[in-house]
């Protein structure tokens, strides 16, 4: 059993690596390079090709959270076993703080770089459209929801077998493409508080945001799709392959 959590925690700490160091990383070092720029569009496809690999790298071990918002969707859902929670979240965070601390060794090796916001997230004077506190907590708990909708919808009975990773992966493409203006994006609170770390005080300070409306979007979610997919014996079954794997 402690040999299935650690490799467990494992896949969840390179699948969020993996997400922070290449989506912010999209952000940070290419979106607005002089000439070959990829703008948000490219950031957008980042993110959503970040999960997408990842998905089918090392969620067969995990299954493939990388995002506390995420695993506690899943725990809401019946999808996440109680012991997992704790663990998987300590390891996303960590996993992202470690990529933003690469990211800024990588970008700060630049004659004369500036940091800015350093892909992270906020509202009011540090969103990057200027949007209030109300907008950004609306677009976050929404986006939040509709992403782990498409999660456990995606990976329910019934639904094509081994294609789970496209959709989340293009799910979170299609967030990011409209809320990058918004918020810079976050869903993730392991996403928002690597970069924001770096970023400064004035971020720190508004980590409470990115922490409490995508938690609370896919907690919505997940008590939603308890009711709609597998109705009955959901724990039972997530118990019952826990122990079987044991």
């Amino acid at each position: 059993m402690r040999d299935d959590l650690s490799r467990r925690v494992s896949a969840e700490f390179f699948g969020t690596f993996w997400l922070v160091f290449g989506g912010c990383g999209a952000a940070v070092l290419s979106a607005a390079y002089p000439g070959l720029g990829i703008g948000f569009l490219g950031v957008a496809l980042a993110f959503g090709l970040t999960v997408l690999t990842m998905a089918y790298a090392v969620g067969p071990i995990s299954g493939g959270h990388f995002n506390p918002a995420v695993t506690l969707g899943l725990w809401a859902a019946g999808r996440c076993a109680n012991k997992h929670v704790v663990p998987y979240i300590i390891a996303q965070v960590i996993a992202a703080v470690a990529a933003a601390a690469v990211l800024w060794v990588i970008a700060s090796g630049k004659p004369g770089w500036v940091p800015g916001n350093f892909a992270a997230n906020g509202y009011g004077d540090l969103s990057p459209g200027k949007y209030g506190l109300t907008s950004c907590l609306i677009t976050e708990v929404v986006a939040t929801f509709f992403f782990l909708f498409v999660i456990i919808g995606t990976t329910s009975k019934g639904a094509a077998s081994g294609f789970a990773g496209i959709p989340i992966g293009l799910a979170l493409t299609l967030i990011h493409l409209v809320a990058i203006p918004v918020t810079n994006t976050s869903v993730n609170p392991a996403r928002s508080t690597g970069p924001a770390l770096f970023a400064g005080p004035q971020y720190i300070g508004q980590l409470w945001l990115f922490w409490l409306a995508p938690i609370l979007g896919a907690m919505v979610a997940g008590a939603l799709t308890r009711w709609m997919y597998e109705p009955e014996g959901i724990i039972d079954t997530v118990v019952v392959e826990e122990r079987r794997v044991a």
